[in-house]
């Protein structure tokens, strides 16, 4: 768990630190600084993607009946709601203002969960004990906990939350999962993974609002497609 405890300490640090450089941005400093994340996070997931499908051939349908299938299953459940009042829950408990704390919460967590870094990451922490991916996650990770956090408040510092038990249930449980993570199966999750993560920049853009949250089911469905098809070859 070492690794996954660097990153919720590095997520922490890195919201601290937005937080004290929030209170000096005007507000057109602020507006930019948003502006500069969601195109920043457009790009991370973007290129997630497109190295994913230019380096490996990919099933160019798997990723859009994943997409539907989750979206669907995520809407039924109402992932997004749920999410939205356990942020709305806090800043009740918090005295936050206007949904600043759900909003950020929710972001800063689909980011942080939805990369293959997170997976990878995870599983050589438990099973060999190697957190090198862990620690270079949480490098990323604190440097956008301090723009998210100097942008859309202290909701992000939750997150931390999000990913300790994300992370660490992978961790824990990385000897039983390693062996079913083929290659097939993470490059198909890095496709997903990147387009969710392409997603909530563009709803952090304001360019169009998706519910990024109900899509999460997504990568679920390459995991069980071949598991099934394992199965049956």
């Amino acid at each position: 768990m070492t690794g996954t405890i660097v990153n919720v300490i590095a997520i922490i640090v890195g919201t601290i630190v937005g937080l004290i450089i929030k209170g000096r941005f005007s507000e057109k400093l602020q507006e930019i600084t948003t502006q500069a994340t969601g195109l920043a996070v457009i790009f991370v997931g973007a290129s997630g993607v497109f190295q994913r499908m230019l380096n490996e051939p990919c099933n160019s349908v798997l990723f859009v009946v994943s997409l539907v299938i989750g979206g669907l299953v995520g809407t039924l459940i109402n992932i997004e709601g749920k999410m939205k009042g356990i942020g709305d829950w806090i800043e009740s408990k918090c005295k936050g203002g206007e949904g600043s704390v759900s909003k950020s919460f929710v972001a800063a967590s689909i980011l942080y969960c939805t990369g293959t870094m997170a997976i990878i990451g995870s599983i050589d922490s438990g099973i060999y004990g190697n957190y090198t991916i862990l620690f270079t996650k949480s490098v990323l990770d604190g440097v956008y906990a301090i723009i998210f956090a100097s942008t859309m408040g202290y909701g992000v510092i939750f997150s931390a939350l999000s990913v300790f038990i994300y992370q660490g249930a992978i961790t824990l449980l990385a000897g039983f999962v390693e062996p079913y993570l083929t290659g097939d199966i993470m490059r198909e999750l890095s496709v997903v993974g990147g387009i969710l993560i392409t997603a909530l920049g563009i709803d952090m853009l304001g360019m169009r609002k998706l519910n990024v949250a109900n899509l999460l089911p997504a990568v679920v469905v390459p995991v069980i497609y071949y598991g099934v098809y394992y199965i049956i070859k």
